[in-house]
């Protein structure tokens, strides 16, 4: 038994997104394959990532590029020890021009959230994702929100600084579909980058770099 054009059409125009997303990521991230794939496969099954590596591997620059070639909205979020819930999911504050209050929504209601250094904060703002990751809503004022689809959480740490952290509670690594370790580049890698930024490669302007939407959210 055959598969109808019908059957495979579909699944060659996935496959040739999922190789130009790797092409545009590639123009600004030197390896890391094994990372990006772990994103999308997290993306597409609706679930959460955990990066974890030391400082210097690309870990945001990584989000950053996928986040283009896929063309959703991405934010992020610095974890520092102060950082509180209604940092992350909104508030709702009064607006002295209407005389009311509204809600102010927080950097989680994007597609791609970056949570930077996630293990730097206390447990109470990281419960604050727990809703989010796995209700994709978030309550506040007790009211319930939705959050934008596709929704990806892609937390970083640093596995070797510990000083100062808060290490994650199995509750929310439960949330994590992927632990994904960014390693060290090897020595071909380091040197590639090195000509890059020779090259005047510049980390914060992804389009100058080249990187395009090549696949959207559907």
């Amino acid at each position: 038994m055959t598969d109808s054009p019908d059957a495979t059409e579909p699944s060659e125009a996935a496959r040739h997104a999922l190789l130009g997303v790797r092409q545009e990521v590639a123009k600004a991230v030197v390896g890391q394959e094994a990372a990006v794939s772990g994103i999308i496969i997290a993306l597409l099954a609706r679930g959460h990532i955990l990066l974890e590596g030391v400082p210097g591997v690309a870990k945001t620059l990584l989000v950053r590029a996928l986040a283009a070639a896929l063309d959703v909205e991405t934010k992020r979020v610095q974890f520092t020890p102060d950082l509180m819930p209604g940092d992350i999911t909104g508030s709702v504050v009064f607006d002295t021009h209407t005389s009311e209050f509204s809600f102010r929504p927080g950097p989680v209601f994007t597609n791609l959230l970056l949570a930077d250094e996630i293990n730097r904060t206390p447990p109470k703002t990281q419960s604050a994702l727990l809703e989010a990751m796995q209700e994709r809503q978030v309550s506040v004022d007790g009211t319930s929100r939705p959050l934008p689809s596709p929704f990806l959480v892609a937390a970083t740490q640093n596995p070797v600084e510990y000083e100062g952290t808060y290490p994650l509670p199995e509750a929310q690594l439960d949330r994590f579909l992927l632990k994904a370790v960014l390693p060290l580049p090897p020595r071909a890698d380091e040197l590639q980058v090195l000509a890059r930024h020779a090259a005047g490669f510049d980390p914060q302007d992804l389009a100058a770099a080249g990187v395009s939407p090549v696949a959207g959210p559907a």
